[in-house]
This record gives C-alpha cells, sequence and structure tokens, in this order.
C-alpha cells in the first residue's frame, strides 16, 4: 500500500490522518486492488456486495438500464472518489444499478463490515475514519439531490441549462469542463444523443452559451432559464 499513500492521503476518507495512521488501517482491513479495462464491469446489477471501492487511477461510472436496454448514467467518479458505499452499508439484498469502468483504472476495496465495527482497541483513527465516511456520504446526498433537480426539469433544454449552471457553480466560474463526452452527457441527462447535440446548437446560435468537445462558456447566466 506504500505505492498508494499519496494518493490515498490525498482522500477524504483518510483526512486528517498521518501516513502511519493510514497505512495502520490498510493492514488491519481486508483490501485489495485490482485493474480493469475501459468498458469492463466491476459490479452488475443483480449482485450483493460488501465492498467499498475506492478509485485509484482512471473512472467509474454508475448506470442504470432500463428493460429496451436503454443507459442512463446515474454518477461519475474519478481518481480518488469512493463507490459503493451506499449498498455496501445499507446490506441491500442486490444492486440496482451496474458498476463500469469508464477507463482503465485501478480500485482498491475495503470490507464495509470493517469500517464501522470498531477494534479491541478502539483506534482514535478509526473513529476518525467512520466521521470522514459520514461526511462523504452526506455529500453525495447532495450531488443525488442536485441530480434529481437535473431531471426534474421537462425539457432537453432546460436539463442541459440546469446542468451546466450546477458545473459553473462548482468551477466558480461561467467557463468550465464537464467530466462527460457527448453520449455520457445524454446517459446522464436521460436523453437521445442527437437531440441533445441539436439543443446545443440551438443554444450556441442563441448566444447562450458557446462549447468545443467538453469545454463550456455560459453567457447571460441570469436570464439562462427563462
Amino acid at each position: 500500500m506504500e505505492k498508494y499513500a499519496a494518493l490515498l492521503l490525498k482522500i477524504p476518507l483518510f483526512h486528517g490522518m498521518s501516513e502511519t495512521d493510514m497505512l495502520a488501517i490498510m493492514r488491519c482491513f481486508s483490501v485489495r486492488v485490482k485493474k480493469y479495462a475501459k468498458n469492463e464491469i466491476i459490479y452488475l446489477a443483480g449482485e450483493k456486495i460488501g465492498r467499498v471501492g475506492i478509485i485509484l487511477k482512471g473512472k467509474v461510472n454508475i448506470i442504470k438500464e432500463d428493460y429496451e436496454g436503454n443507459r442512463s448514467i446515474i454518477a461519475e467518479f474519478k481518481e480518488g472518489n469512493l463507490f459503493g458505499e451506499a449498498f455496501s452499508f445499507a446490506n441491500a439484498e442486490n444492486l440496482t444499478v451496474t458498476v463500469l469502468s469508464a477507463a482503465e483504472s485501478e480500485i482498491l476495496f475495503i470490507d464495509a463490515n470493517k469500517i464501522f465495527t470498531i477494534c479491541p482497541a478502539a483506534c482514535a483513527y478509526h473513529s476518525r475514519l467512520i466521521r470522514n465516511m459520514l461526511e462523504i456520504i452526506s455529500a453525495k446526498n447532495i450531488l443525488l439531490n442536485e441530480k434529481i433537480d437535473v431531471l426534474s426539469k421537462r425539457t432537453i433544454r432546460n436539463r442541459l441549462l440546469t446542468f451546466l449552471q450546477f458545473q459553473a457553480q462548482k468551477s466558480e466560474s461561467n467557463h468550465f469542463s464537464i467530466p462527460f463526452n457527448r453520449q455520457e452527457l445524454a446517459d446522464y441527462l436521460c436523453v437521445d444523443r442527437s437531440a441533445l447535440s441539436s439543443e446545443l446548437s440551438k443554444l450556441q446560435v442563441e448566444g447562450l452559451l458557446s462549447f468545443s468537445h467538453n469545454e463550456f462558456t455560459l453567457h447571460r447566466t441570469a436570464e439562462i432559464l427563462y
């Protein structure tokens, strides 16, 4: 685990810990690292899981497919992010989503039971780990509410503009990049890709935004949703 120490110490799960404490946790917990190719499935809908994943390298998408095979991206996670904790801690019977490696990835897995089971020594750093995990779960609930807000919009135009405004707010700038390509953005917004591309072109012609690949600039933001 020493070769991952620098990255792991930057992850919110280990905030406030020394390298010694973090490595002690790695030795105490049942951890393993596994590599995945691009588009390889990490967890398939219908599985039961008991491990939290930490992305050491690459990108992971949480996706959901309907009975016709239409795919929607529920969330996208990158290096340093966690995934799988909600289903692991809820002791859910089966996953209702599929977890996909969206790029060549390396994932560290931690047994979820180890996180919330205090060892006999009641180590201070273990208590800190639990506190950090609760903060991460709370932050993800906020992101879920954001996704609900986006999907509550009835038109492609307003879904798109609401999403882009959230991205601008996070970047604290009207010029920003998004973490999706066109197909991934269409999946995230639950819309057809060609319809999304058409709407983007219209918005650019109207002067509300400009873009190149995944780089966007919003204009006239005060009137953007009216």
